[in-house]
């Protein structure tokens, strides 16, 4: 983002006055002309607004990310009455950012706030990989027992991308199931759409030996996930926790050998491979065609791998 000169800031400044404007027009139901703006036209807000519009542009990034918004909860008091928190401008100018309600019954983002934000992020997630620069703090008057009343700014340079998502982890403890069962509830996992299924044995109360349940999915399955599990194992309780999964960069490669070809799964990070391995059921096809012992292919296939990289002059 570029430094602007002072009269496109001008200009962002007063698009974002407008925005409040034709918001309060479309909860009253008329013409933005008309609407008189009360608590978001005090001298503090308009300080507000065009201090961050000068600051934002001061810092030139390139990218903003914004937090998911804590909105709070409770009432609120304005010029029209007591309404329920996030106020209806408020709520009118989130748009489509996310939000949540915490436990604080107070209102946690103003309209002026919620225009700022969803008006400059670029995105709103977890913090993005970084080196960081210069941290900024903005404390509010009002003091929360429960959390500090703090804005917080990062400033810093983002780090090369890498390939990174948002799970769930799906967990429940089993200790009363026909083991055979296991099995299929796996198989159903899958088929409707896991990452990842796994059993860990564990210890549970009463002294029972119990299995754990793990399934990593998007989160777009949450609700497919939970109606097999519930439906096909004998748990009555789920937890569930959201995660950010980071991958390797994968290429399937066919590798010549004398018995046949081989594939190998190759990881890259930033380029550079890390992690080369021959497909498992490639080599046991072939082992079994031949004769041969499953170990003995994968070793033939890496020696191959090895060789077919020096003959390209580089790592595949």
């Amino acid at each position: 983002m570029a430094i602007t000169d002072g009269a496109s800031r001008k200009a962002r400044a007063k698009s974002l006055f407008r925005r409040l404007a034709e918001a309060e027009a479309a909860i009253h139901a008329m013409p933005v002309e008309d609407v008189h703006l009360h608590e978001v036209g005090a001298l503090d807000s308009i300080i507000d607004i065009a201090g961050a519009v000068y600051a934002m542009e001061w810092w030139q990034a390139d990218r903003i990310v914004c937090s998911h918004l804590n909105v709070g909860g409770g009432m609120v008091r304005s010029a029209h009455g007591i309404f329920p928190v996030p106020a209806p401008a408020t709520l009118r100018l989130l748009g489509s950012a996310p939000f949540y309600g915490g436990s604080v019954q107070k209102e946690l983002v103003t309209p002026t706030g919620a225009l700022l934000a969803t008006d400059y992020a670029d995105s709103f997630g977890p913090v993005p990989a970084m080196t960081l620069e210069a941290i900024g703090y903005g404390a509010g008057m009002r003091d929360n027992p429960e959390t500090p009343n703090v804005l917080r700014l990062l400033v810093g340079r983002e780090l090369a991308a890498v390939s990174s998502e948002r799970v769930l982890v799906l967990q429940c403890e089993i200790d009363d199931m026909n083991p055979q069962i296991f099995g299929v509830v796996m198989e159903r996992l899958y088929a409707a759409g896991a990452l990842d299924v796994y059993y860990v044995p564990v210890q549970m109360k009463k002294n029972r030996p119990g299995t754990l349940l793990t399934v990593v999915a998007p989160s777009s399955l949450r609700g497919a996930l939970s109606d097999i599990i519930f439906r096909e194992t004998t748990t009555i309780g789920l937890r569930v926790q959201e995660m950010e999964r980071e991958r390797l960069e994968r290429q399937i490669v066919p590798i010549d050998t004398p018995l046949g070809i081989i594939r190998f799964k190759v990881a890259r990070r930033d380029g550079q491979v890390v992690n080369a391995a021959p497909e498992f059921e490639d080599c046991a096809t072939v082992a079994a065609r031949h004769g041969r012992a499953v170990k003995d292919i994968q070793a033939l296939a890496v020696r191959c791998y090895s060789t077919a990289g020096r003959e390209h002059g580089r790592e595949l």
